[in-house]
């Protein structure tokens, strides 16, 4: 078959059949919805192609750039789209957090802006928070952007509900699958796709996967964060659960080594979220169903990922003093404060206060004489052994408090005797109205 333009490749992606022989139901038939075959590689190509071409033409006659609040595959996709149409792209984001992605970005001849933020997610009611600021930028009229604001912009879902959703309900001759299984990033592609797959069937159950509060997952949003973007509506899941990062890779080597489906971490939290809860339901049905979970994108762009998490798998040594290794028993007997006991407790005790956030975060608004560790550095460092002497009193702050607690629980295992938590991080001590000092 012949196309005209790339852009005519994306979407018509294949539904492929999970062996039962792999996944072990037997009383449901599995399907991957497979996303990581469009052009560029992602579940984000058609969202992309289909925000950007409303206004690209304008954008062409402007010679406007686009730009996007991305640091992964929606980024990926609009710096092709934005490259084939000569404009310039840029990504704003406030933390690029898988290396690959970012030099594809680069190759691509994209522009990275990394702003601090107060979270890993842009809060748009955080009037404080840089990027919020710079999505309001760039929301004004004739700014010089055309900006496809993923987070907000109907054009997201709606990509899903014209394509997706009806090529996954022909592929199952007019029926749709009974249940529907989608991790939640921007929720673009499981409302889209929920949305069509009710008026379809009003009894499909949609079941939305969210990763751990502790974990990073790419393209997936914990269940705080998922609650700060704009698209997510939480009527259109029956149910929300937690996947881990481990579960993601676990759930990643099934697909890559059992059934040649070469998807991410994110596909294999799909696959493995997917399994979960059909397993706790096979015995009870008394009819078969079918289910579907979407491949989101390829494993090659996630290999420092994967390295960092298990190294086994690469043939490498496991890396001494791991925050992976933290137990749920060692982070339940971390010492974790609230801002009133933390302010008490650095007046009297004169702690270090080591703010793990990102260098941009931490100029912007930080807590006075606290000193800043990135918590890519302090990794490296705690793989040497305890960064500072085991009877400095020690306080950890970061943006939510959950990583902060995992190093609390690591160095206390290492042999700290007093490093303690901020419990909430630096949201909650700015929500508390405690002083913040600007750099």
């Amino acid at each position: 078959m012949k196309f005209d333009s790339i852009l005519d490749v994306i979407g018509d992606t294949p539904l492929v059949r999970i062996d039962p022989g792999v996944h072990g139901l037997r009383n449901v038939d599995l399907y991957a919805k497979m996303e990581m075959l469009n052009p560029f590689g992602s579940v984000k190509d058609r969202p992309a192609w289909n925000m950007a071409r409303a206004g690209l033409a304008e954008a062409v006659e402007r010679g406007d750039a686009i730009v996007e609040l991305s640091s992964g595959n929606t980024a990926k996709a609009l710096a092709v789209v934005a490259a084939m149409h000569g404009l310039p792209f840029k990504s704003v984001t406030n933390r690029m957090k898988v290396p690959e992605l970012k030099d594809l970005l680069l190759l691509l001849g994209a522009q990275i802006e990394e702003l601090p933020g107060q979270t890993e997610c842009l809060d748009p009611t955080d009037s404080e928070d840089p990027l919020t600021r710079m999505y309001r930028m760039l929301s004004e009229e004739g700014n010089g952007h055309l900006h496809t604001d993923q987070y907000f912009n109907p054009r997201n879902p709606e990509a899903h509900r014209v394509g997706t959703a009806p090529e996954i309900i022909k592929d199952l001759d007019g029926e749709g699958p009974d249940i529907f299984i989608a991790c939640v990033g921007t929720a673009g592609s499981s409302t889209g796709v929920a949305t069509v797959l009710r008026e379809n069937n009003p009894d499909v159950r949609v079941v939305g996967l969210v990763s751990t509060k502790s974990d990073f997952i790419p393209g997936i949003r914990n269940i705080d964060e998922v609650n700060e973007v704009g698209l997510f509506d939480p009527n259109n899941y029956d149910v929300l659960e937690p996947v881990s990062a481990q579960q993601a890779i676990d759930g990643m080597l099934v697909l890559n080594r059992r059934c040649g489906i070469l998807g991410g971490p994110t596909a294999g939290a799909a696959y493995f979220g997917a399994v979960r809860h059909l397993a706790s339901i096979d015995a009870t049905l008394e009819t078969r169903k079918s289910a579907v979970f979407i491949v989101c994108d390829r494993v090659e762009s996630y290999m420092s990922y994967v390295r960092r998490l298990r190294p086994e798998l690469l043939k490498q040594p496991a890396r001494p003093n791991s925050l992976d290794t933290v137990t749920e028993d060692e982070l339940c007997s971390v010492e974790s404060m609230d801002v009133t006991a933390a302010r008490d407790w650095i007046s009297v005790e004169r702690p270090v206060v080591v703010d793990l956030r990102g260098s941009f975060a931490y100029s912007t608004l930080h807590i006075e004489g606290s000193i800043n560790i990135v918590d890519e550095l302090f990794d490296e460092l705690v793989r040497g052994g305890l960064p500072f002497g085991a009877g400095q009193p020690a306080l950890l702050v970061c943006p939510v408090g959950e990583k902060s607690a995992r190093y609390a629980a690591l160095l206390t295992r290492m042999g700290h005797r007093d490093v303690r938590s901020l419990r909430g991080g630096v949201v909650a001590w700015r929500d508390a109205g405690a002083p913040l000092v600007r750099d």
